[in-house]
């Protein structure tokens, strides 16, 4: 393999030994098989290209400080999943074998965790697809989950700072009571015209308002939001938000540190009294969030005038990355060390 220079790593895809299967048929699981295969061989009426039945889950393995390889909320990750598979009707794996399967694809390919230092990790990626033939419009009978492994760069290559976002009213990225809080594919197929229209004005990534009556805040891009004001951390509840791992571990976090945790409809004009906000997610962990523009309505919110983050944003960043790296212990048992 040639040199990787892994303080250069882009966020992206790169090939790496091996993969790990599973299929579903005839109501079971079936053993696991490790693939060198980058590809998929499935037939042209599988659910997943027809109907949309995919899910897929994004994690990360980190080495640590010491040494040792951490996977992130592994069974977070489990349970998301498995939420998703009830909510568009496929088998749900379970937790143990879901674990069994990441443990696998981080051993057999350990030569491409970055080391420890460079900012980045192992990424892995859980994918679940429908593969039984069907034309008319119900479940398959089959299934393969999949997870693949790729060294991913930090987000942020110019340091942790803060950017500009924009709210769009010309879009939806899911209805109230539809596929929002699953991570399905077709959520992120209705967001890239909208992320395509925020990249190309200059903005970090679009910012959505709920779809029912354009008055409260939603989705930040493909991420969670939060605003701190008053020692208060604040996201939004809603029936169309991907609940986030990431935002989960944040507001444990925030608790610990003795602030208030409120998740509750954030109505637009409320933006104007928070003193900092960000996006948050698997890949950034947070995004600062400098200024959200309303152009509709000649608006601007901004958290930071000097484009630096806010101190609570760093605070709970650092503290965040110094559990996933080993740097400070996990006293919340979030981190599953690979042995």
């Amino acid at each position: 393999m040639k040199e990787i220079d892994w303080s250069n790593l882009s966020f992206g895809y790169m090939p790496t030994d091996y993969n790990v299967r599973c299929n579903y048929r005839d109501g079971a699981w079936g053993e696991l098989e490790v693939s060198s295969s980058e590809y998929i061989n499935m037939h042209m009426a599988a659910t997943c290209l027809h109907y949309g039945q995919e899910a897929f889950e994004g994690l990360k393995a980190f080495r640590g400080k010491d040494g040792k390889i951490r996977i992130f909320r592994l069974e977070e990750n489990a349970a998301r999943l498995q939420s998703t598979c009830r909510g568009i009707m496929m088998p749900e794996l379970p937790t143990d074998k879901f674990k069994e399967m990441m443990l696998k694809v981080v051993k057999l390919n350990e030569r491409f965790i970055p080391p420890y230092g460079t900012g980045a990790s192992l990424y892995l990626r859980p994918l679940l697809i429908g593969t039984g033939a069907q034309v008319g419009v119900r479940p398959a009978n089959e299934y393969l989950f999949v997870v693949f492994a790729t060294p991913v760069g930090p987000y942020f290559k110019g340091g942790f700072a803060a950017n500009p976002y924009v709210i769009t009213r010309k879009y939806d990225r899911a209805a109230p009571l539809g596929t929002g809080t699953f991570k399905v594919g077709g959520n992120y197929a209705a967001s890239l015209r909208a992320s395509m229209e925020a990249h190309e004005a200059g903005y970090s990534a679009e910012f959505y308002l709920d779809a029912k009556e354009k008055k409260y805040i939603d989705e930040c891009g493909a991420a969670n939001f939060f605003g701190i004001k008053n020692n208060t951390y604040i996201t939004p509840l809603s029936t169309s938000i991907l609940p986030s791992i990431t935002n989960k571990s944040l507001m444990k976090l925030a608790e610990d540190m003795g602030m208030k945790v409120e998740r509750r409809p954030i109505a637009e004009e409320e933006l104007e009294t928070f003193e900092e906000a960000g996006a948050c997610g698997t890949a950034a962990v947070i995004s600062p969030i400098q200024r959200i523009d309303d152009p509709e309505n000649n608006k601007s919110y901004v958290f930071s005038k000097d484009g630096k983050p806010g101190p609570v944003c760093e605070k709970l960043y650092n503290k965040l990355r110094a559990i996933q790296y080993g740097e400070e212990p996990d006293t919340y048992g979030w981190v599953t060390i690979v042995e």
